[in-house]
C-alpha cells in the first residue's frame, strides 16, 4: 500500500491541520504503508500561465508533439501528476483560507488534474481514470461552515469535487469552529482523530 501525503502547512508546528496529518501519517506508518510525502508549501506547484496552458492543450487535447522548450513548461505538473498516480490512498492536508482552499493547494490541483492522465471523456462524459483509489482530505477552520453557513464552505467540497472527478473514492475529516469555540479546541482535534483512524482502518489492512 503506498501513500501520498500533499500537505500544506505553513504555520508549522503551530498548525491544527499539521496535528492532524502527523496522527494519520503515525497511524499509516503503523500498518507499514510506504509513505511520500509531497510539502506544496517548499515544492510549490507550477500556475497554469499562458504559455503553460497553450502546450498542455496541444499535447492534451489535440495530441501535438511538443518542442523541447514546451516539455520543460510542463515538466513539474507532470512529475506531480505521475507521483498521484503511483499512489493507492491521498492524503491532501490544508486549513481553509477565506472559505476555500489556499492558491497553492488549487495550483497542485490544476497540475494533476490531466486529460488523459488522471481524466477523461468518453462519450457518456467525464470518467475518472484513478477509480480505486482512496482520497481523505484533513483540514481544519475556525469557523464552522454547516446549516445556514453552508453557502460560505468552498474548500473540502471543491476538494472532493477535484478528487472525486478523478476517480477517487474521497472521504473528509474537518476540524471546524476552533477559533470560534476555543475551550474546545482539543475535543474538537480529539475527535478529527478519532474519524482519520476509523476511515483509514477502513482502507488499511
Amino acid at each position: 500500500m503506498k501513500a501520498l501525503i500533499v500537505t500544506y502547512v505553513p504555520r508549522g508546528e503551530r498548525s491544527r491541520t499539521k496535528q492532524l496529518v502527523d496522527y494519520a501519517t503515525g497511524f499509516l506508518k503503523s500498518k507499514k504503508a510506504t509513505i511520500e510525502v509531497l510539502d506544496i508549501g517548499k515544492d510549490i506547484p507550477d500556475l497554469l500561465t499562458s504559455n503553460r496552458l497553450a502546450a498542455y492543450y496541444l499535447r492534451n487535447y489535440a495530441g501535438g508533439k511538443l518542442s523541447a522548450k514546451e516539455k520543460v513548461l510542463l515538466k513539474k505538473m507532470d512529475a506531480m501528476t505521475k507521483q498521484l498516480k503511483k499512489a493507492d490512498i491521498v492524503i491532501v492536508a490544508y486549513p481553509m483560507y477565506n472559505f476555500s482552499q489556499p492558491a497553492i493547494v488549487k495550483a497542485w490541483f490544476d497540475s494533476v488534474m490531466q486529460k488523459g492522465e488522471t481524466w477523461d471523456m468518453a462519450q457518456g462524459g467525464y470518467v475518472g481514470l484513478l477509480k480505486g483509489k482512496k482520497a481523505l482530505i484533513i483540514s481544519s477552520s475556525g469557523g464552522v461552515y454547516e446549516g445556514e453557513l453552508a453557502y460560505l464552505e468552498h474548500s473540502a467540497s471543491l476538494s472532493q469535487v477535484h478528487l472525486g472527478f478523478m476517480g477517487f473514492e474521497v472521504a473528509s475529516v474537518i476540524a471546524a469552529g476552533i477559533n470560534r469555540y476555543p475551550e474546545k479546541e482539543q475535543e474538537i482535534l480529539s475527535g478529527a482523530k478519532v474519524k482519520i483512524q476509523e476511515i483509514l482502518s477502513r482502507w488499511v489492512s
